[in-house]
């Protein structure tokens, strides 16, 4: 689908990767940009940036009602960017105890799942449009130094198969995006080559275009992604030595 004059919704916008995809939309002529977070005084900075076209949103991705009201006033989005999630940066045994696993699941799975609930009805009725699911490569081979957070991002790639094959016949194009570190946030401690986040966003949005339904930012990511395919035990023993920087 085309970018340009699209309206798009972005969640977690206040921080992150989503101030980039913010701006990756705005620069690519984005008509509307809904821009979402929990609270919206942590939007003010970002959407002085451009009033007449980024629009804040209160949005807590996990609360049901939230997004219901979210998708009530959002009701021309033609292209859903599931951008908020939650890494705590816990193994699966060393974690003393369930929370960070509960808390990573329940936003990056379950929040991405009502989100992708609540506006598959309204782009459908707008054209079918797209969705554009942040993943990881995590998802595809796990880094046990945070291994919740890469078991949660593998439920989401799994999500994104599922959703993708249900809306195929709304012609919702729905896009997996696998980025290895990115150069911001935790993925700073994370081992090198980094990709830019700019990079990612301009990757996501490209593949959107272009009906790609995944698609791997960054030059970490797209090693990976042939590595995997070739031999992928090697890999998996290989990523089980890293440790975080």
């Amino acid at each position: 689908m085309e970018v340009l004059g699209a309206t798009a919704l972005v969640t977690g916008a206040n921080g992150g990767l989503g101030k980039y995809f913010v701006e990756g939309l705005r620069a690519q002529g984005v008509a509307k940009i809904y821009a979402g977070a929990r609270k919206l005084d942590a939007l003010a900075e970002l959407v002085a940036t451009d009033p007449q076209r980024i629009i804040p949103i209160q949005l807590e991705i996990t609360d049901e009602e939230s997004v219901r009201q979210a998708a009530l006033k959002c009701q021309d989005v033609n292209l859903l960017i599931n951008n908020a999630g939650v890494g705590l940066n816990q193994g699966l045994i060393a974690a003393p105890d369930l929370s960070s696993a509960r808390a990573e699941m329940e936003v990056n799975y379950f929040g991405t799942l009502i989100m992708c609930r609540a506006f598959a009805p309204i782009l459908k009725q707008n054209g079918g449009g797209a969705i554009a699911n942040m993943v990881s490569m995590v998802a595809r081979v796990n880094l046990p130094f945070n291994g919740s957070y890469g078991a949660s991002k593998a439920a989401v790639l799994s999500l994104t198969q599922a959703v993708r094959a249900e809306l195929a016949a709304q012609k919702t194009l729905v896009v997996a995006v696998l980025p290895g570190a990115i150069d911001i946030g935790m993925g700073k401690s994370f081992p090198d080559p980094k990709v830019p986040p700019e990079e990612v966003v301009r990757d996501a949005l490209q593949a959107v275009v272009d009906g790609i339904e995944e698609v791997y930012p960054g030059e970490q990511a797209k090693q990976l992604n042939q590595q995997l395919m070739q031999d992928p035990k090697g890999v998996e023993k290989f990523i089980a030595t890293f440790l975080p920087g």
